[in-house]
């Protein structure tokens, strides 16, 4: 019998093998000081570029007080329970009343996470007989939770609208051949990775021709898409086209927690039966009322939006001025696409961070194919015009030393002395 332990002792992962060198700085790195555009990395001030802090409401004086009273008032017990049992409360329902209202929804029900409420959510929604039908790019919280249904899925090239429609047809056909079970859709609002919008609107069109349901995770949409913020459905003017609405308060909100909304018949479905909030505690009172001051900003503070998207403008054009490939995105997640090797890509971020004062988030092989770099930088209301020149100027200089090979080394640097 083998030793569960040693077998993954063997063998840590494609990311876990450098944990060693990477860990905490090209892994797990502590930014220190105040969320901003500008804090500390490693005793040196960076311009960050890695913090979905999009409207700017992390370190927002007002949120700072409502989550400060929260605490005094509450303390972070309150309310003791899973929410079904004892833990509910009138600024929970107000808070879903809220956000209902917002997402021109009848009722929304409060998840304690993101990623934990969509694993659940899918879980709840489909039988064994159920398929669901997804973007092959969603992420990991929907594969996930689609790894865990039961029974067949089926997933569709990235936006692809035809091969979407060819998955609906499978979907259809095995229905109707089973006798059975229904379609679930699942699509992103912002794809985080690529920053492209789901379509939406042109998948919504097709209930005209197949009968399913559609959920949205838009987690990156809320708050920054739309002309009120409530996200890619209303940009893309078929908000009431989707079945569920899910997002979470970790982007726009700078919090934690999320939401479902949708239909009140549903909500209430999947608030009496939604496993992963019946059998954990309620979210705590100071993060509801946290939640109720960042969502009441954001509704009557729209210069905040503003200033988001001035700023991603002047990033994302001043990258493609330059010469930089930043692929298809229609919202503020700017990627900027690279060639290189891991050890490439490694040095270059030593140089942007060491020489530069540029934070930014590197993704490399094994999450894409060897030979391609993705720098994924995320703008928020928060920077600044000198931080986007300051990081325009760093960029260009050290795409210069990439393209010359000045990067090339041997192996990925050691960083263990700086684990402490």
């Amino acid at each position: 019998m083998a030793d569960i332990f040693e077998r993954l002792l063997k063998n840590y992962g494609p990311i876990g093998q450098h944990r060693e060198r990477a860990h905490g700085y090209f892994a797990f790195p502590k930014l220190e000081g105040d969320i901003s555009s500008r804090m500390k990395f490693r005793g040196k001030e960076v311009i960050v570029w890695s913090l979905n802090n999009y409207l700017g409401l992390a370190n927002h004086p007002e949120v700072r007080k409502a989550d400060a009273e929260g605490a005094k008032d509450y303390g972070l017990a309150y309310p003791m329970g899973a929410r079904m049992m004892s833990g509910n409360s009138n600024l929970h329902e107000q808070l879903e009343t809220e956000l209902a209202a917002f997402e021109n929804k009848e009722d929304a029900a409060l998840l304690n996470y993101g990623y934990q409420g969509m694993v659940s959510i899918i879980d709840l929604l489909c039988s064994r007989h159920d398929v669901i039908v997804y973007d092959a790019e969603s992420h990991a919280c929907i594969i996930d939770g689609v790894r865990l249904h039961p029974g067949h899925r089926y997933v569709f090239k990235h936006n692809d609208l035809d091969d979407c429609e060819k998955q609906l047809q499978r979907a259809t056909a095995l229905i109707e051949k089973q006798k059975a079970g229904g379609i679930l859709v699942i699509t992103e609002g912002v794809f985080g990775m690529a920053g492209d919008q789901g379509k939406l609107k042109e998948i919504a069109a097709m209930k005209d021709k197949y009968q399913f349901r559609l959920l949205v995770d838009d987690a990156h949409g809320f708050g920054t898409l739309g002309k009120t913020g409530a996200g890619a459905g209303e940009e893309q003017g078929c908000q009431d086209q989707i079945d569920l609405y899910f997002s979470t308060f970790a982007k726009s909100m700078a919090s934690i927690g999320a939401f479902i909304a949708g239909d009140r018949k549903i909500i209430d479905y999947i608030r009496y039966n939604i496993r992963s909030q019946i059998f954990a505690k309620s979210l705590p009172m100071p993060l509801v009322v946290g939640n109720l001051k960042r969502l009441d900003l954001l509704r009557t503070h729209p210069e905040y939006k503003e200033k988001l998207w001035s700023n991603a403008h002047k990033l994302q054009e001043g990258l493609k001025t330059r010469g930089f490939d930043i692929g298809k995105t229609d919202s503020v997640v700017t990627p900027v696409y690279m060639k290189g090797d891991v050890p490439e890509a490694t040095a270059m971020v030593m140089d942007l961070r060491e020489n530069y004062g540029v934070f930014a988030s590197i993704v490399v092989y094994p999450v894409i194919p060897k030979g391609h770099i993705i720098y994924r930088l995320i703008p928020s209301a928060a920077h600044t015009d000198e931080d986007i020149e300051i990081t325009l100027k760093a960029f260009s200089e050290t795409k210069k030393k990439l393209d010359a090979g000045e990067y090339r080394v041997e192996a990925i640097p050691d960083m263990a002395e700086n684990r402490n």
